[in-house]
């Protein structure tokens, strides 16, 4: 089979494309990424507006708990009931003030989130669907563990904009703003004092949440990598336990899981030294305040209740200023993740069809390929198909056999148009299938490959996965056909027996059966094996050969195959050799030629006569 190259993991290219971007086109993401937080518009504007609420009413406690003491006050040197009233009264206002912005903190959260979830529901479908969308030359170059992180990290880090970021700024304003512009009304020196802290928190949250977001960003990326040991272990995990390598994959865990967790210290180093700092630029000017406040309290020029609203002013004023951090690093995180989800949203697929293109149309179900050249994407300057040219006609069966490496398989994958050619066209019916849509394309010519997947679900969904609506009869006709219905039959829960992860509960060969029946129960107009029987034992082969024949006369039938003894009955073989056709005749016509086939096939014979003895 042709090996394809692996063109530097594009996902990981997009991602540092989308690092740069975010640094010179970061203000075109956060706008995107708002117009998504909108797409639910009565939600954010409720958000925003519980924010707007609860942060004004958060400023109304500090001059009402300043009233309250003032008042007790009052109270101790006059026992009037006006001064007891007005004292209850204003209790009363602080519960019902507290109460509110509870309800609309609440409300605040509540909708934020709910906005934040909306979001990450429109990013994930958009994402998958961009996964399907993308074309097989994108796939063959990607570790799925990239786009796992990338559909995972990244797209958790850009949900969260509207509740972290664009809530959060009118928090902000209200809180520092208006805050700070009344305390320095009261008194603009005790004011200034008070806000002193804010100048020195806001510079080191903001400091720290940047080094915090490009550690995150390493830490990402580490993350990947033990995403992919995790994965390829899983995967493998058969492979491993037979060869007795759990020790060595417990290293490469090992290994991955400590860089990650080096990082994961160094974030917790760099948090802690910021909220020391922090938290001693606060009390130093909680300190300052009491002091020079105290002064003015006791030389009469100040109430004890104004001190109070000041200290408690600076307590409320603490933790949205340590949020100023927080906000840079939410539009510095939403800036970098949201380029790299939309670099990779943006992506247009390598393989495509006009949105008008028409369907394919069949009627003779003639297959024909003029001068076609190919070399994969990553590789232009090693084509793997060079001037091939052949037709074949519905009924024909249609061998194709060559060397190692001669491009048997790529030759199959361009017939559905899996890749675009590099030169050259393939017709079926006349059409070129670059002119017509894929979907008609792909139902009209299915491949079935001799790697197979299979989902976790059971026998029967397997089977009509390619023809969802298909009758049971249909089902089971296609199983028979594919020499694997009595296996099947023989099952307690018969066709509703669920198939394990990849099919791991069957045989290699009953894996291959089973996406030959698959395969079948579309009916395609042309039908490719690509090497699929290689795991099916001589006999099996035979039954299978013979039950495909009776319906071969009604489409082209395509068998890339490394045994000679799968051709055999072929119409015509194909000869390749280094992505040219070489020889084309029958088995007979082939051995008579005595050339690259015949050589095939002695080395063949002979190896299976040694076999044999």
């Amino acid at each position: 089979m042709t090996s394809i190259p692996n063109p530097s993991r594009p996902v990981l290219e997009v991602m540092e494309i989308a690092d740069a971007h975010s640094l010179m086109g970061g203000l075109g993401t956060l706008w995107r990424m708002t117009k998504i937080a909108f797409l639910t518009p009565w939600v954010a504007a409720f958000a925003i507006a519980a924010t707007l609420v609860s942060s004004v009413l958060q400023l109304m406690i500090p001059r009402l708990l300043g009233q309250a003491i003032d008042l007790t006050q009052t109270m101790a040197q006059d026992q009037s009931g006006a001064a007891r009233a007005a004292l209850m009264w204003t209790a009363l206002m602080v519960l019902a003030v507290s109460a509110l912005r509870g309800v609309f903190t609440t409300f605040q959260n509540y909708f934020s989130e709910a906005v934040n979830h909306t979001t990450g529901v429109e990013l994930r479908l958009r994402f998958y669907e961009q996964v399907q969308r993308l074309s097989f030359g994108f796939h063959d170059s990607v570790h799925s563990g990239d786009l796992i992180t990338l559909g995972l990290l990244d797209l958790d880090g850009a949900r969260q904009f509207f509740s972290t970021g664009l809530a959060r700024i009118v928090l902000l304003v209200v809180l520092i703003g208006f805050g700070g512009a009344m305390l320095l009304q009261i008194d603009p020196v005790l004011g200034l004092m008070a806000l002193s802290f804010v100048p020195v928190v806001g510079w080191s949250s903001s400091v720290s949440q940047l080094r915090l977001r490009l550690t995150w960003r390493d830490l990402q990326d580490r993350m990947a990598v033990l995403s992919r040991v995790m994965e390829e272990n899983l995967g493998g995990i058969r492979v491993v336990r037979a060869f007795g390598a759990g020790e060595h994959e417990m290293g490469k865990f090992d290994d991955s899981s400590a860089k990650a967790l080096t990082l994961a210290h160094d974030r917790v180093d760099i948090r802690v030294r910021s909220t020391g700092i922090m938290t001693l630029s606060f009390l130093v000017a909680m300190g300052l305040v009491l002091w020079v406040g105290g002064e003015k309290v006791m030389a009469g020029t100040m109430t004890v209740g104004t001190l109070t609203a000041f200290l408690t002013f600076m307590t409320i004023l603490q933790m949205p200023v340590r949020q100023l951090g927080m906000l840079v690093n939410s539009f510095a995180r939403t800036s970098t993740c949201g380029a790299r989800v939309f670099a990779f949203l943006d992506l247009q697929p390598a393989v495509s069809s006009p949105s008008d293109a028409p369907d394919l149309q069949l009627t003779d179900i003639a297959l024909s390929f003029e001068n076609v050249n190919f070399a994969y994407p990553g590789a232009p300057d090693a084509p793997v198909l060079r001037g091939l040219s052949f037709n074949a006609r519905k009924g024909e069966t249609i061998g194709i056999i060559g060397p190692p490496g001669s491009g048997k398989s790529t030759l199959s994958h361009l017939i559905p148009r899996y890749y675009d050619l590099t030169g050259g066209r393939i017709c079926i019916d006349g059409q070129d299938i670059a002119q017509v849509s894929l979907t008609s394309l792909r139902r009209a010519a299915i491949v079935v490959a001799q790697d197979v997947f299979l989902f976790t679900t059971t026998l029967e969904n397997n089977i009509a996965y390619g023809e969802p609506h298909a009758r049971m009869d249909e089902i089971e006709g296609a199983a028979g056909d594919a020499q694997i219905h009595d296996h099947i039959d023989g099952l307690d829960a018969r066709y509703r027996t669920l198939v394990g992860e990849r099919g791991s509960s069957l045989s290699g060969g009953q894996r291959q059966r089973l996406a030959i029946a698959r395969a079948l129960v579309p009916k395609p107009s042309i039908l490719i094996f690509d090497d699929s029987t290689a795991a099916v034992d001589a006999a099996t082969e035979a039954r299978l050969r013979a039950a495909l024949q009776e319906g071969a006369a009604d489409r082209v039938t395509l068998i890339v195959a490394h045994r000679l003894n799968s051709l055999q009955h072929a119409d015509r073989i194909l000869v390749l050799d280094q992505g040219r056709l070489v020889e084309t005749g029958t088995h007979a016509d082939l051995l008579a030629q005595g050339g690259l086939y015949r050589a095939l096939y002695d080395l063949q014979t002979n190896a299976e006569d040694r076999e044999g003895t």
